[in-house]
């Protein structure tokens, strides 16, 4: 039986691999003269002026855990479920980016540049706007893959075709040149009937049984589009010793609508102990929501009393979670139905948040904060700020008061920077008030107020076009503005303690109010006014440059450095 189960696992590993490997079409013969040699030269994407020195700003981090704890099957399931997760990294690829990869890739002569295209899914800059790295590109399309070129947002908006806001489909025109829209299951046939093979392959090693039913519903999911289903189930799992997030998930990837899902996957081992320590805290949500300091009407919808939070090492990420700016903490899943019936799982992703907070928060605290505030920079307050983000994601307000739908689609594409805002900011009011009720005993509120503010560094200098960034520079100016910190002439901040406290509860009321309202105007101004940096910002983020503190981390990982 046991022989019988490794040669299923090596034909699907096998058929997900046929996909994954490019072919060489080159005849043994053909020969190329040295002016076709220059012309071919010449025909390569090269490296454009300036960007040089944006080849180093990422950290390179060993991606590893303990799994000596971990049965046999369970090795042999992390083995398939990597293999899955480098389908959807190849799907992401599709929806990012026109050209293919392979080729892409192969076309750039320089190693250090080739792997920068490599970490960005494309030639261009996630960290700085979306800019343009390599010659011979155009400027990335707010719609990335997913809507037809050539479509305007007077076109889009004006059409009427099924599945229009659909997060699982693409738009593309018909014989005729109208709109319509393909499913994901459709146009990505292939790749995900192989990924969804490999699902079901591996929940025949799961040892939980909640976890094996899982995976055999993400897999059905993938082939019909139909994720709500495994969402409700992955919500009641709760002995799981191995994770797996994958599927079509963020949206973030759709700058021009914020509609469509992008793919992607976290492969995730528990942290038995430190999860014993955070589940307290899910408790206290349906009376954190009351307290909210905006009108109640802003704050009626009640909370899943459910959710659960839990730390996790993650030992493989793929697509969207893997391009660019790494994500360390995830809240899910985005269902809006789901949320309010189940509420939210919480997962923090431990061993990569050390490794941002050792290599990149330290560094910023001893560059940019004054010296006396220094030691309030602390892991204990990176990790409780991170944590209570993604918890409060779970708090305000899904749907709008005056019905124009979901919040997400009365946003469109500024609905993902002020939920960022929205969570960041609901964070700390959270953390106030658990240090007030005795929740949380470890750190100051101005630890946790420090550590906020050298994470706004951190995560202003992922750029414009992302919606994390975004949120932090509107936060930034908006904390500027209200005196929650100050900058002496060396060029040093300090926090203000009862002034960050004033300043965090009139934001979240901002906030709040606009999702509530539907106020796409009122957001759209509020972005395009205050998520902007300024000259002494600007100048300031130059010095973290200028001491050679990375942007992000970026990983060395998979099978073979897992030992698997």
């Amino acid at each position: 039986m046991k022989a019988l189960k490794l040669t299923k696992i090596a034909a699907v590993v096998l058929l997900a691999s046929a996909t994954l490997t490019a072919c060489n079409n080159t005849s043994e013969n053909s020969s190329v003269s040295k002016d076709s040699e220059k012309h071919l030269q010449a025909s390569q994407p090269e490296l454009l002026a300036g960007f040089e020195s944006r080849l180093n700003i990422y950290k390179e981090v060993t991606l590893t855990a303990d799994l000596s704890h971990l049965s046999a099957n369970q090795k042999q399931m992390l083995v398939l479920l990597i293999d899955a997760s480098k389908i959807m990294d190849d799907l992401f690829w599709l929806q990012a980016y026109s050209q293919d990869k392979e080729s892409f890739l192969a076309s750039i002569s320089d190693e250090n540049v080739r792997r920068f295209a490599e970490i960005n899914y494309g030639p261009w800059d996630r960290l700085d706007g979306d800019k343009i790295f390599l010659t011979q590109t155009k400027a990335k399309a707010h719609g990335a893959e997913f809507y037809p070129a050539d479509m305007t947002k007077a076109e889009f908006e004006q059409s009427d075709f099924s599945d229009k806001k659909g997060l699982y489909s693409v738009v593309r025109r018909d014989n005729e040149g109208k709109l319509m829209s393909v499913s994901y299951s459709e146009i990505y046939h292939d790749k995900m009937n192989r990924a969804a093979a490999i699902l079901d392959e591996a929940s025949k090693f799961a040892d939980d049984k909640e976890f094996s039913n899982y995976l055999t519903m993400r897999a059905q999911a993938l082939r019909t589009d139909e994720y709500q289903a495994s969402d409700f189930v992955w919500m009641d799992m709760k002995n799981n010793p191995i994770d797996v997030v994958i599927g079509p998930i963020e949206s973030y990837e759709d700058q021009l609508y914020g509609y469509r899902a992008a793919f992607e996957s976290y492969v995730l081992i528990k942290d038995q102990s430190w999860s014993e320590k955070l589940a307290k805290y899910a408790q206290f949500l349906p009376e954190l929501q009351k307290g909210l300091p905006v009108a109640k009407k802003y704050k009626a919808e009640v909370p899943g009393s459910d959710a659960d939070l839990n730390a996790y090492d993650v030992i493989y990420y793929a697509g969207h979670s893997n391009a660019g700016s790494k994500t360390i903490a995830i809240n899910l899943p985005n269902d809006e139905e789901v949320q309010l019936k189940k509420g939210t799982r919480r997962l923090q992703l431990k061993n990569a948040m050390r490794a941002k907070f050792d290599a990149i928060m330290l560094p910023i605290a001893d560059t940019l904060i004054v010296p006396e505030q220094r030691k309030n920079v602390t892991f204990t307050g990176f990790f409780a700020n991170t944590m209570f983000h993604e918890v409060a994601h779970g708090l305000g307000i899904k749907n709008t008061l005056n019905g124009l739908g979901p919040v997400r689609q009365a946003l469109k594409e500024h609905a993902s920077a002020l939920e960022e805002g929205k969570a960041d900011i609901l964070g700390l009011y959270m953390i106030r008030q658990l240090l007030d009720k005795g929740a949380i005993t470890d750190g100051t509120l101005e630890d946790y107020y420090t550590t906020f503010m050298a994470g706004i560094f951190r995560s202003i200098r992922f750029g414009a076009s992302s919606a994390h960034g975004k949120a932090n520079m509107v936060r930034f100016n908006y904390f500027q503005e209200n005196g929650a910190f100050t900058r002496n002439e060396q060029g040093l901040y300090s926090i203000n303690v009862d002034k960050m406290t004033a300043s965090i509860d009139s934001l979240s009321k901002l906030i709040l109010t606009l999702q509530g309202n539907g106020d796409y105007q009122g957001v759209d101004s509020l972005v395009k006014e205050s998520g902007v940096i300024g000259e002494t910002l600007a100048a300031d983020l130059a010095r973290l440059e200028a001491a050679s503190i990375p942007v992000d981390i970026v990983f060395k990982q998979g099978k073979q450095v897992l030992g698997l």
